[in-house]
């Protein structure tokens, strides 16, 4: 199976950005219902959303909580921009272009790293997991919502199967675990829920 590199996941998210929002939402009915809105719920304080996309988790956070998203595809950044001015979120969110692989922030700034349905899709998921722990405060926490290879071994089998056409024309990979990329960077899972059939992961872990 092919490699993916930045340029191929520009290219891929410049492409779709204009119909993102409507592809989410049919995955996520059928698939990943509700993980959106249990990360966004699980975050709290200062939060760095790590490819933030178009921002669709952004009118979902509390009011006490600040943001700053990184996104890679400028076309998907400037949805995000419109969906914080039409949200009238500025005052606590600001967008950044950028790879979230070599994050552009300070040490230990964040309470909470926030990911969702982005480890999939970053071609070095073990450096983002590494630099979401060194942009987070001892005690803070990452909050993952991903899918990933599903418990039922047919199941599986057959995104294993998809897997390489996902990754040439999604950048996607199917079935890569998100949990051993956190432990290497240092964290320490504090849960793991699976559901639908093993599919979608919801992960809780914290910086020692």
């Amino acid at each position: 199976m092919r490699t993916t590199t930045d340029a191929d996941v520009r290219r891929v998210f410049d492409r779709i950005a204009g119909r993102y929002d409507d592809q989410m939402q049919v995955w996520e009915r059928r698939l990943l219902a509700g993980s959106r809105e249990w990360a966004v719920g699980e975050a709290r304080g200062h939060v760095v959303e790590i490819a933030v996309g178009t921002g669709l988790n952004l009118p979902l956070y509390a009011p006490d909580v600040t943001v700053v998203g990184i996104e890679l595809s400028e076309p998907m950044l400037e949805l995000a921009r419109r969906r914080v001015a039409r949200s009238g979120l500025g005052e606590r969110v600001e967008l950044r272009q950028g790879d979230v692989q070599r994050l552009e922030l300070p040490n230990g700034i964040a309470d909470t790293v926030l990911s969702t349905f982005t480890f999939c899709t970053i071609p070095d998921p073990a450096a983002a997991a590494r630099e979401a722990y060194r942009v987070l405060k001892p005690g803070g926490r990452f909050v993952l919502a991903e899918h990933g290879p599903s418990s039922n071994p047919i199941i599986r089998a057959g995104m294993r199967l998809l897997e390489p056409l996902f990754v040439r024309f999604a950048a996607d990979y199917l079935t890569r675990d998100p949990r051993p990329f956190l432990e290497q960077a240092g964290f320490q899972i504090e849960s793991v829920s699976r559901m639908t059939r093993g599919i979608s992961f919801r992960v809780l872990a914290v910086r020692p």
